[in-house]
Parts: C-alpha cells; structure tokens; sequence
C-alpha cells in the first residue's frame, strides 16, 4: 500500500491577469485586470477569477507591468485580496512598480520574487539565476524564486534541486518564505524549518 498525501492548499497560488505595457496585443483573457477599468470592475474581474479555483493561499501575477505600475489600479485589488486575508507574491518584473506603495496604504501583504529564473530562457541563463538565488538564501536565510512552466525551466530546476541536499539547502514551498517575509499565514500553513 501506498501512502496517500492530503492536499495542502497553503501551497497554491493562482495566477492573475494584469496588463501588460502592450495590452491587448498581449491579450491575458476576458477577466484581465486592468488601468482603464474602475476599481468597481477590477474587483469584479477579481472575484471572478478567484472564484474559479479553491485551496489557495494567495495570488501571484501573470504579465501585469502596466497594471504594477498604477498604484490607483492596483489599491483596491490589494484591498480585495487583504480582505480575504490572500497574499499577493509579484514576480518583480515590473521595473516602476507601485506594488510596494499601494500595500503599504492597503496594508495588503505583498511579497516581491527575489529572482525570476527565466527572463531568459536558456539552460545557462536559469543555471546562472539559480546560483544567484543560492547566494541569495545564504545570505537572508531563504530565498524565493519565480518561473514559467517552459520546458527548460523545469528541466534545469529538477537538475538543480537533485543536488540540493548535498549542499546542505532544502527546498519549501512558497507559502515558507512569504511566512518569513509577512510575519505569518492562516493557521495550518507551512511553517519553515
């Protein structure tokens, strides 16, 4: 007999659709978040989106620059996610981001990526984010990093992780590190080692 894993859903987090500097060539969907909407219509799109899925802890971007860097757009969705006691974890590739600003006035607990593994999707390139994430968790004691599903990125993450526990790192699942950052998740979340 097997053993049977119960499902922890302090280990999800649901992507959301934001705007991109080049919205609607880069069409995320019908229920995109965007900076010409009102806030009435952005928690709207939220709620759709949030109610088509269960189990997760918080939410995390997909694309979404634009959106980032509007921190009238993006206040009343953190508000929205606070009230719902979610987490927001960005993955940081919004270089003006207002993300930090509109938390901070919300209080809404948002968690910036310290690295995305694949800006570049190349072996060399993830290897190369991967050490940097490394010396990152060496450095604070943790660290979190972002990537995309692409084939590569997953080939060289399985690489890497393999050879983990040689040098002495564990692995933990997000809701760990955005634990230590917030200061605290719902009861029943992962905690660190």
């Amino acid at each position: 007999p097997g053993r049977v894993d119960t499902f922890n859903p302090y280990k999800v987090l649901l992507e959301l659709p934001m705007e991109a500097y080049d919205y609607p060539n880069v069409d995320t969907g019908p229920q995109t978040l965007l900076t010409s909407a009102t806030a009435e219509d952005n928690v709207r799109r939220l709620n759709i989106l949030l109610g088509k899925a269960a189990g997760y802890f918080g939410v995390t971007n997909y694309q979404g620059a634009k959106f980032a860097a509007d921190a009238r757009a993006a206040g009343p969705v953190l508000a929205a996610l606070k009230s719902r006691g979610l987490v927001f974890l960005h993955d940081g590739a919004a270089a003006r981001s207002a993300l930090p600003e509109a938390a901070a006035q919300t209080q809404a607990k948002l968690k910036v990526a310290d690295r995305s593994l694949d800006a570049e999707p190349s072996a060399d390139a993830i290897d190369r984010e991967l050490l940097q994430l490394e010396a990152l968790a060496i450095e604070n004691g943790h660290a979190l990093g972002v990537g995309y599903a692409y084939p590569v990125t997953i080939e060289q993450f399985r690489l890497w992780a393999q050879g983990l526990k040689a040098k002495g790192y564990q692995l933990a699942p997000a809701s760990s590190a955005l634990n230590l950052h917030l200061g605290g998740l719902p009861a029943g979340s992962a905690k660190a080692p």
